[in-house]
């Protein structure tokens, strides 16, 4: 387990290498120059060079990346061009409100998915179970902006249950949970639809082993048999899929937090994107790697403890 454990670790750290590496390339391939983005189409030629000088980005990309991965051993992210703050500093302001996004929508994915999954599998080939497939399939393949825009128009507009955009603070900085309410259905929707197919295809499988033939011969109760039994023998795919799912959570909420006007790290992102703001994308992407290898780590080591049956040689 140790041994498994320290392997997983130094693992990590040519991964995070080659992350660094690749978001840098695409970065400066990415068409467009933030010198003149950051200086508007009034600006003559010498004073944009000027600027590039001074921000450092007529030196070989060598330099630069040299330049810029030596900052990060040292804990520094770099200095946004458009903000002119520290990237850190501007990520910890939009990572509290992306947490909380995440957070609720990772639950709404769970609260939806693994109920419907386990009773589809129970009711197999019934028309609840066609009907909780149909349901699933319809909710993982629509886009996300336009689930978003219609929660938005019947819950905010029609019927003015609940706010439409943004973000507002309440008193004594806490994060208003109505706010969240839409985004948060809207990205994990999409997510339960997956985990609910996953639990159903699991929970099929498990059924038709022996061991609960013999759980129900000893005279368990159906509660007893799915809960203890089978459930708990299709937890490391589900909880495999519920880490991949909080992963990629980020990258969902790109688009959520756009359509929501929520000032979130998935909207720092596509606004960075815009500006051409290269330290700021840099900075949060790295992270956001670091995040997702981390509850990649987590959950494989804790996978050890889901099913003893499980080692790592």
């Amino acid at each position: 387990m140790v041994g498994f454990f320290l392997r997983r670790v130094f693992a990590v750290i040519p991964t995070l290498v080659l992350a660094s590496v690749v978001v840098f390339l695409l970065m400066h391939i990415m068409p467009g120059d933030p010198a003149g983005l950051l200086l508007g189409p009034d600006a003559t030629p010498a004073e944009i060079e000027a600027l590039k000088e001074s921000m450092g980005l007529n030196a070989p990309l060598p330099s630069q990346f040299v330049q810029w991965f030596s900052g990060l051993l040292h804990g520094d992210l770099g200095i946004s061009v458009y903000y002119a703050k520290p990237v850190a500093e501007i990520f910890l302001q939009h990572a509290s409100t992306s947490a909380v996004l995440g957070s609720l929508a990772l639950a709404v994915a769970c609260a939806i998915g693994l109920p419907v999954g386990i009773f589809s599998a129970l009711k197999s080939d019934t028309w609840v179970d066609h009907t909780a497939r149909i349901a699933a399939l319809s909710a993982a393949t629509t886009p996300s902006f336009v689930l978003g825009l219609v929660l938005m128009y019947l819950f905010s507009i029609r019927l003015g249950w609940l706010p439409s955009v943004g973000i507002s603070v309440a008193e004594g900085g806490m994060l208003p949970f109505r706010s969240f309410i839409l985004p948060s259905i809207t990205l994990g929707a999409p997510n339960a639809a997956i985990l609910a197919r996953l639990t159903r295809s699991c929970m099929m499988d498990v059924m038709r082993e022996e061991y609960i033939t013999a759980a129900r011969a000893k005279g368990l109760s159906e509660k007893a048999v799915i809960l203890k039994h089978a459930l708990r023998a299709s937890a490391v795919p589900i909880f495999t899929l519920s880490s991949v799912i909080l992963g990629g959570l980020v990258s969902a909420a790109v688009v959520t937090e756009t359509v929501f006007a929520i000032p979130g790290v998935g909207r720092l992102i596509s606004e960075s994107v815009l500006k051409r703001d290269y330290p700021v994308i840099e900075g949060v992407l790295l992270v956001v790697a670091v995040l997702y290898l981390m509850i990649n780590l987590l959950t494989d080591i804790l996978n050890v403890f889901l099913d003893p049956r499980i080692r790592y040689d």
